[in-house]
């Protein structure tokens, strides 16, 4: 399986509400990331405005679907219009979510949590190698936002999602919005989470915004907070530059404001990488 080389930039995800923009002139980014089932009919306008966009910025294949998580295996049609679309896109890297979505009758469209067991961990390595093998090419998984754990937990995410990686060769999709998500809600410490992950594997980081409260929650509806940013800055000094993303798929503002937190980005991975040079 071919190695995913590190690629140091800041982009968006492109959304609906911002193909105008893209398709008008330059937009300052250095990728941009889409959702991949978005894309997988062959034809129609977000397919031909992909296209477009392709031509001026690299495109990270960003998926919801794929199931790693799912005992019965994964979905010979699906995997085919995925590959189809890589080959069409050419992009950076296919990225998806340590999660299961579907049973063979039903797909729930939801990102749904797994037992950290060995068993499911069997599971997901076998999935994750079918898929990897089915693309020609190595793939990035996303750490979960969590809600829930389950009794017959043996392991903490972050020593499952390291063994994952280790025998499937894949890499890491890190989500520091999650993590601090997690975080909260299970009371556990972020420092603790990163400190057990092989950094050297993550070739992303997902900044996003989400719900307080007693339950946190994952909404990507409004900015990045201040606890996520600065866990950022500890995120960034130790994994060096990567691929760093705002996501926001709910009240989305205009190009403008999004520009803006993407610069804050910026900034503060300049800050750490000269801090630590220094």
């Amino acid at each position: 399986m071919n190695d995913i080389a590190p690629f140091h930039g800041f982009g968006l995800g492109l959304r609906r509400a911002h193909y105008a923009d893209f398709l008008g002139g330059a937009v300052p980014v250095d990728f941009v990331e889409v959702i991949s089932e978005n894309y997988m009919v062959v034809g129609g306008k977000p397919l031909r405005v992909l296209e477009q966009v392709r031509q001026e910025h690299p495109v990270i294949l960003h998926g919801v679907s794929l199931s790693v998580g799912s005992a019965h295996g994964l979905e010979p049609d699906y995997l085919a219009r995925l590959r189809k679309l890589a080959e069409r896109i050419e992009p950076l890297w296919v990225s998806d979510h340590l999660c299961w979505t579907r049973t063979s009758a039903h797909n729930s469209h939801d990102l749904l949590p797994l037992p950290l067991t060995r068993e499911a961990l069997d599971v997901v390595c076998a999935n994750i190698d079918r898929a990897q093998e089915a693309l020609g090419r190595a793939m990035l998984f996303e750490n979960p936002s969590s809600y829930l754990t389950f009794p017959e937990d043996e392991m903490t995410e972050w020593k499952f999602l390291a063994e994952m990686a280790r025998r499937t060769g894949c890499y890491l999709l890190l989500d520091v919005n999650n993590v601090h998500v997690s975080a909260r809600n299970h009371d556990f410490s972020a420092a603790d989470y990163l400190a057990g992950l092989p950094l050297d594997r993550v070739r992303q980081i997902h900044l996003a915004g989400h719900q307080p409260g007693e339950l946190v929650v994952d909404t990507h509806d409004r900015a990045v907070c201040e606890d996520v940013w600065a866990l950022y800055a500890q995120v960034i000094a130790r994994t060096g530059p990567v691929a760093t993303m705002i996501e926001r798929d709910d009240n989305i503002p205009p190009l403008v404001e999004l520009l803006r937190e993407l610069d804050h980005a910026r900034a503060i991975a300049g800050a750490r990488q000269r801090s630590v040079a220094a």
